[in-house]
C-alpha cells in the first residue's frame, strides 16, 4: 500500500521552529520529487517547498524563503521541512506529496501531485 505520513506538527510561539518529516511506505521516495503544501482555514492549498528526486533542485514560496529548508534522505525514505522564524500566518495543515520528478517545475501546484499524506497541523500562536 502506497502511503505518505507526515509528523512533527504542533503548537509553537512566533519566532519558534518546527521540523516536519514525511516518510514513505510501499514505494521508493527517491523516485519522486517531494512537495510540501499547506492549507489554512478558508484558503486554497498552496505549495510551500519542493525538492527534486536527486535533491539537486529546490523550490520555496516567496513567503517562506530564508526561513524554511527542505532536505531529503533517500536512504531513509524521508523528506524533512525545517521551519524557522515561524509566523502566525504559517498556521495551517501541512501536507507532503509525491510528484513525478519530470514535473518538478510544476511542483508548487497541487494538481501535479500523485500521492498525498494525511497532513499535520502547525499552529503558530502566543
Amino acid at each position: 500500500q502506497l502511503q505518505l505520513v507526515e509528523s512533527g506538527g504542533g503548537l509553537v510561539q512566533p519566532g519558534g521552529s518546527l521540523r516536519l518529516s514525511c516518510a514513505a511506505s510501499g514505494f521508493t521516495l527517491g523516485n519522486y520529487a517531494i512537495g510540501w503544501f499547506r492549507q489554512a482555514p478558508g484558503k486554497e492549498r498552496e505549495g510551500v517547498s519542493c525538492v527534486s528526486s536527486s535533491a539537486g533542485s529546490t523550490y520555496y514560496a516567496d513567503s517562506v524563503k530564508g526561513r524554511f529548508t527542505i532536505s531529503r534522505d533517500n536512504a531513509k525514505n524521508t523528506v524533512v521541512l525545517q521551519m524557522n522564524s515561524l509566523k502566525p500566518e504559517d498556521t495551517a495543515v501541512y501536507y507532503c506529496a509525491a510528484i513525478i520528478d519530470r514535473l518538478f517545475n510544476l511542483c508548487r501546484f497541487s494538481s501535479a501531485a500523485n500521492y498525498w499524506g494525511q497532513g499535520t497541523q502547525v499552529t503558530v500562536s502566543s
